[in-house]
């Protein structure tokens, strides 16, 4: 799910200045951290390295209290910097001294030290601050899910913004202590492992750790009347997930889906290698949305994902993230293809693990079922846009340009490089060039035009492409069968399942997937 931010004209042009490196003294910290998308994301000046969130959560009127100590590294000398956030602030200290603040637009908190703050310096933030996130607006647009028992933060590219303050960038990664008090009979979900609990006086704190580095985006929380099952896979992982006690009709394919979560991360460990957490799960929270997010190590999914019955294809994308996009995060948010053509692509190679269709009928599908003329072909997955970040041509296409690859460098470099690319960039950032250069590295083939004709040409590879890439190929006989006579694979209806439910809700006017 997407919404371009809204960033202020006058903002907009601090962020056009450069602060000269032969600066002396401290200086202003940078209001964004430089993402050609969203200049008002993150901020410059400081390196975050964890995050203490303690929180109170009344469901019943969606009040959030919270104190956030945020630890964090100077990367340059500061009189004063930015965090990412959206509800009313009672008080900022830095390193134990109350220190200024105001708030800029929507979602800039700017914080003036006591003092500067030099180069280098290790520094500990205390944010402490109130409100209700689902009456927080920005650009009209909420990433707040208001739901009958609670609330729920779960949003892409960007959520923590209602409901904590953060250098808001996959750029900035950091571990997470989250702890959330909600009254006795609500449950609070988040990331990573659940360490403690404990009730006192008709209150019950729920204590949740996660000890790899995890993008803002990728946190979550979800307070409300949850079903908790847990488990452990056959490699040892301990498992969790959560159902909402009013998922209705959808509940029992809910559950048919995500309880499989264990096997399905089992079978993606022999495609991507270890799985980078020490923790599993997913949840499924009573929300009207459409869409799905690989939150870090606890998938969101909406209940409509499953409105046609259970659906493990979903399951098979939000965990391949956990891998391609979570371990591995994006440079810059025009880097969205490393994330999502490759849990598509996922979705394929599951279909061709259970029989359904092979990644090769697929690729042929996809190609034959979108005319030349079709605005499908005018996005350019490796450089989408902001408007086009989350279209389903950075999956389809996306995913067409992996099958390309496979069949260029042939299986057995095309699955070391799926397997390897996680293990180079582990807990870390890369870009789509990153990627071709490492697996020309690795084919020692030259890749740079197959990628520019599949993910950067805005128009559909012509037949020499299409057939030196060996792509809509098959004709084949059946009875679903699109345009240029190619079969519809068996699982294509669950694949198109994750992009094809649309939200007419409060985040309405926005196509709902699998993110």
């Amino acid at each position: 799910m997407h919404r371009r931010l809204i960033v202020p004209s006058a903002l907009a042009a601090t962020l056009l200045l450069a602060i000269p490196a032969s600066a002396a003294g401290p200086a202003v910290g940078a209001p964004g951290i430089g993402d050609a998308y969203y200049p008002a994301a993150g901020n410059g000046g400081y390196d975050v390295s964890h995050y203490d969130l303690r929180l109170k959560y009344q469901p019943e009127t969606d009040l959030l209290e919270g104190t956030a100590t945020i630890l964090a590294t100077t990367t340059q000398a500061l009189s004063r910097f930015n965090l990412d956030f959206g509800l009313d602030v009672q008080e900022v200290r830095v390193d134990g001294r109350k220190a200024a603040f105001t708030k800029e637009g929507d979602q800039e908190l700017v914080v003036t030290p006591a003092a500067p703050l030099a180069k280098g310096k290790a520094v500990t933030v205390v944010v402490r601050y109130a409100g209700k996130p689902s009456e927080l607006k920005i650009g009209g647009w909420t990433a707040w899910h208001r739901t009958p028992d609670g609330g729920v933060a779960a949003q892409e590219p960007d959520s923590a913004v209602w409901w904590f303050p953060s250098n808001d960038h996959p750029l900035d990664k950091a571990t997470y202590d989250v702890s959330v008090s909600v009254p006795d009979g609500s449950q609070a979900i988040s990331n990573g492992v659940l360490v403690s609990q404990s009730s006192k006086l008709g209150w019950t704190r729920y204590n949740w750790r996660s000890d790899k580095p995890q993008a803002t985006y990728l946190a979550t929380l979800a307070v409300g009347r949850f079903d908790i099952t847990t488990d452990t896979t056959e490699n040892g992982l301990p498992v969790l997930n959560a159902y909402s006690k009013d998922l209705g009709d959808n509940a029992g394919a809910a559950r048919a889906s995500l309880e499989r979560t264990g096997e399905v991360a089992d079978w993606l460990t022999g495609l991507f290698g270890p799985y980078p957490y020490n923790a599993l799960g997913g949840y499924v929270p009573n929300v009207t949305s459409g869409y799905a997010l690989e939150t870090q190590t606890r998938p969101f999914y909406s209940p409509r994902q499953f409105a046609n019955g259970s659906n493990v294809s979903v399951v098979v994308h939000e965990l391949a993230h956990q891998w391609y996009g979570n371990s591995v995060s994006v440079k810059g948010w025009k880097d969205i293809w490393v994330n999502e053509g490759f849990a598509r692509y996922s979705q394929w190679l599951w279909s061709e693990k259970e029989g359904e269709g092979t990644t090769q009928e697929l690729a042929d599908w996809v190609y034959a079922q979108h005319p030349a003329d079709a605005p499908f072909w005018t996005v350019k997955p490796g450089d989408p846009g902001p408007e086009k970040q989350f279209d389903i041509a950075v999956y389809d296409r996306g995913a067409l340009a992996l099958q390309a690859l496979r069949n260029e460098i042939g299986d057995e470099d095309f699955f070391a490089i799926l397997k390897g690319w996680p293990a180079k960039f582990a807990h870390g950032n890369a870009s789509v060039g990153d990627f071709v250069r490492y697996a020309e590295k690795v084919s020692g083939k030259p890749l740079a035009e197959l990628f520019d004709t599949w993910l950067y040409q805005p128009s559909k590879p012509a037949a020499p492409a299409a057939a030196e890439a060996r792509i809509a190929r098959g004709k084949g006989e059946g009875k679903s069968r699109g345009r240029g006579g190619v079969v519809e694979p068996k699982s294509w209806q669950k694949i198109a399942a994750t992009n094809s439910v649309h939200d007419h809700g409060e985040h309405g006017k926005h196509g709902d997937h699998a993110h």
